[in-house]
């Protein structure tokens, strides 16, 4: 006779950063919680590896909402409040400073937005007062709305700024750290980024996202929450509108008063529909507009800062306009991202290696139909492709200074995302449609994370926090 199934308060789909964060603040609460995930280890999207010795973050460039001790009311502080975790456990280091590239022009920017305002003042002078209020406007938002405004950020640049380039400039950062959508973005998920990035601004713990793991998991187990790893949910049964059981890769079978879902609203979808698909690979074909990443990492015998290289994270575009879209090609060269995880102030201690990491959109349709081999061999064209792209935005340095101080090498493209965290298309922000309220069809299944709205690091906790707050410790 079967065993009957294992009943929890709260069953969370995945472990990353929005599911560990839900279950510490459920667990909390007295909360019978489990989190079942696929993988081996915990973080999802913002997770680490080892490879040759060496530990990499996967999704870590920076944590965004960074603020002073001393400033209160902001996203980080809720965050720790909420978490019961303390400041100095996190460890974060402010960044040195970061800047904005295009043909001809930079708007270098820090963790307080004066520096952004005094540069947009320098570069474009007969924008500078659209500027100012276009920044009090965002101020003055109400970004704890569930409803989108009905606008774009695009719209609401140009009630205010109308320089094209400016307007290019200033969503460059924005969307390559949080959009899902190509080419523009809501204007509420573009406010907060905003405050995120531009009013507030990037820091980084010493110990990169290991230190947010440590944190999450620890306070998790001592508060009574359970990790099951290498055990995904492969079906949700439902009937009369609510999720019944969850049919685990093992065979087994839980049930829970509520079901936390961070793998993404398709994800989601699929586990309780009829799809051969569910719980493994191959996957079904992803959306066409679903945008998709490729970072490379190259680890040096040397600082950054040795070739000339001082800023934390340098935003790029070559071109006359900013193109954020899905590319024909496997990797779109034209703009991108290069983070220097050295860069930033940490206090006197230094990294034991230099790190170059440089990240470019990329078309998940052009990879996923590569045969291996070919595969293989077009991930070293363009990591190559993409280092002498990233170049010609920093400070020059001596022919093959730079190759002769490489020690290690890794690359991902959005088949690596795909098949390590299950999202379609390998789509780090999810679905370009966010559901705010984390409803969906079953009064008891709540998504959180990536498609629920909050983006990065401190916006995926909150998205975890958020959800178990409003949806499940309200209903006690």
């Amino acid at each position: 006779m079967p065993n009957a199934a294992t009943h929890y308060d709260v069953a969370i789909i995945g472990a990353g950063l929005s599911a560990l964060a839900a279950g510490v603040r459920l667990a909390h609460f007295g909360k019978k919680v489990c989190l079942f995930e696929r993988h081996n280890v915990v973080g999802g999207l913002n997770s680490f590896y080892g490879a040759g010795g060496r530990k990499y973050d996967v999704g870590l460039h920076a944590m965004t909402n960074f603020v002073t001790r001393e400033v209160r009311g902001t996203a980080l502080g809720k965050l720790l409040r909420q978490l019961r975790i303390e400041r100095d456990a996190l460890d974060l280091c402010p960044q040195l400073g970061s800047a904005v590239r295009f043909p001809g022009r930079e708007l270098r920017f820090g963790n307080d937005g004066s520096l952004l305002e005094a540069e947009v003042a320098r570069a474009f002078p007969t924008q500078v007062d659209g500027f100012r209020r276009f920044v009090a406007e965002i101020r003055a938002f109400d970004d704890s709305a569930t409803a989108s405004p009905g606008y774009t950020a695009r719209e609401m640049l140009r009630r205010h700024i109308s320089d094209p380039v400016l307007e290019d400039m200033l969503l460059c950062p924005l969307f390559y750290y949080g959009s899902a959508t190509p080419r523009d973005m809501d204007a509420l998920q573009f406010v907060i980024m905003f405050k995120a990035v531009y009013l507030e601004g990037f820091a980084r713990p010493f110990e990169g996202i290991r230190v947010v793991m440590r944190l999450l998991t620890e306070r998790l187990r001592e508060n009574g929450g359970e990790r099951r790893m290498k055990c995904g949910v492969r079906r949700l049964r439902t009937g009369a509108g609510r999720v019944t059981a969850l049919e685990l890769d093992n065979g087994e079978t839980a049930t829970a008063d509520w079901v936390l879902s961070s793998a993404g609203a398709d994800e989601t979808r699929l586990l309780w529909e009829d799809n051969p698909a569910v719980g493994g690979t191959p996957f079904p074909p992803a959306p066409d507009d679903r945008l998709g990443f490729v970072e490379t990492i190259q680890m040096l015998d040397r600082q950054p800062h040795d070739f000339g290289w001082d800023e934390t994270i340098v935003f790029f575009n070559d071109s006359d306009r900013f193109e954020f879209a899905n590319p024909a090609a496997p990797v779109d060269l034209r703009s991108g991202v290069i983070c220097m995880p050295n860069n930033f102030e940490f206090g006197g201690r230094t990294m034991p290696e230099g790190c170059l990491r440089v990240t470019s959109l990329a078309s998940h349709a052009a990879w996923a139909a590569m045969p291996e081999v070919q595969y293989r061999a077009e991930k070293q064209r363009w990591f190559s492709e993409m280092t002498a792209s990233a170049r010609r935005f920093l400070a020059p340095v001596a022919a093959g200074a730079l190759e002769r101080s490489v020690v290690a090498t890794d690359m991902f493209t959005p088949l690596t995302v795909q098949r390590y965290t299950g999202h379609l298309g390998g789509a780090i922000y999810g679905a370009p449609r966010k559901i705010r309220d984390g409803r969906t069809p079953f009064a008891n299944l709540v998504l959180i994370g990536t498609d629920q709205g909050y983006l990065g690091i401190t916006g995926a906790m909150l998205s975890g926090i958020l959800m178990a707050n409003q949806h499940v410790l309200a209903a006690r």
